[in-house]
């Protein structure tokens, strides 16, 4: 089976392509290297060079390739950026988004698997969320991201594609060499790390006035291994005809408690100091993910712990990111 992978040089999209490319898969990545980087696509993963805004090239590479299913991680992600520059993120998110679904469309792909986000639920009204709770997101990422959700459910219909939408909730991890290197770097998990590698670059906690046990937000974990091989299983659901599926560990952690478990992984205190919230991060969100359990079969493997230490020491090695 052939997938094409669009962001597939990126954190997600190059662990998802190596898995696919370990299972069989002839598998080739399009990105544009913004955010990606050249040396995470690993052999025999191939990449083109492109951008989703040069519709007649993402069209062309969809004609000649003949994927059997696209997986689409190719996005903007930062909530603070996306509060500050929605029209990028709508022009990047859905906009360009749109020039992939028309390709996807006039070359007859089969199959088609999206990465959401959980931030399509805003703050949610109960805890765990399941994939039946109400879409209201509190900032333009995640208003990107339904949208797209909506886009993708019409032109399936029409062109008659099946597709798999998975939203995440927080990653983290290495896996094989590949780790997470944004730039900016706005997750928690590398921040924390990137911290203790560059003592200049202190750590803050966004807030600590939040309405839960310890004053901090509090977010699920997922161990960017576990993700990546629900994305393999949503390939082989191929023939069902439209999925979705929340992914998590169904387990919530404070900011305060990723913490000291990223001290206890380093064996070293961390300082820290509080800054103001940041606007869009919404208070509690932990998934459901019982759906994919029952119905896939998917369980995650790797502990919170796991993630630490995995990321730990990938960041070691990669004091500089990919630059090393």
């Amino acid at each position: 089976m052939k997938v094409l992978v669009t962001g597939g040089a990126g954190y997600i999209g190059s662990v998802t392509s190596l898995l696919l490319a370990e299972s069989g898969c002839d598998v080739v990545v399009f990105d544009n290297l913004k955010n990606g980087h050249r040396s995470a696509v690993l052999p025999p993963v191939r990449l083109v060079h492109g951008d989703l805004a040069d519709a007649d090239l993402i069209d062309r590479v969809v004609k000649e390739e003949k994927p059997d299913c696209v997986m689409h991680f190719a996005a903007l992600i930062a909530v603070g950026e996306s509060v500050e520059k929605p029209d990028l993120y709508f022009y990047n998110n859905v906009g360009c988004g749109l020039n992939l679904l028309n390709a996807v469309g006039k070359n007859r792909v089969a199959r088609f698997v999206f990465s959401s986000t959980a931030a399509v639920y805003g703050t949610p009204q109960a805890v765990p969320v399941t994939e039946t709770a109400p879409l209201q997101p509190e900032n333009p990422y995640g208003e990107t991201k339904r949208f797209f959700e909506e886009l993708l459910k019409v032109y399936a219909r029409i062109f008659r594609f099946s597709y798999c939408i998975l939203r995440y909730f927080n990653v983290a991890g290495a896996y094989k060499g590949l780790g997470e290197d944004h730039r900016p770097e706005t997750h928690l998990i590398p921040r924390i790390l990137r911290s203790v590698l560059h003592p200049g670059e202190n750590f803050e906690v966004y807030g600590d006035d939040y309405p839960t046990k310890d004053g901090t937000c509090v977010r699920d974990y997922i161990h960017i291994y576990d993700l990546a091989r629900a994305h393999l299983l949503a390939l082989r659901a191929r023939n069902e005809a439209n999925l979705l599926y929340n992914l998590g560990s169904e387990t919530g952690y404070t900011v305060k408690e990723v913490f000291a478990t990223c001290e206890k992984v380093v064996g070293a205190k961390i300082n820290y100091r509080v800054a103001a919230r940041r606007h869009g991060d919404v208070p509690i969100l932990v998934a459901s993910s019982a759906k994919i359990k029952r119905e896939l079969g998917w369980q995650p493997e790797k502990t919170l712990e796991d993630m630490v230490r995995d990321a730990w020491e990938w960041h070691k090695a990669h004091p500089r990111g990919y630059l090393d």
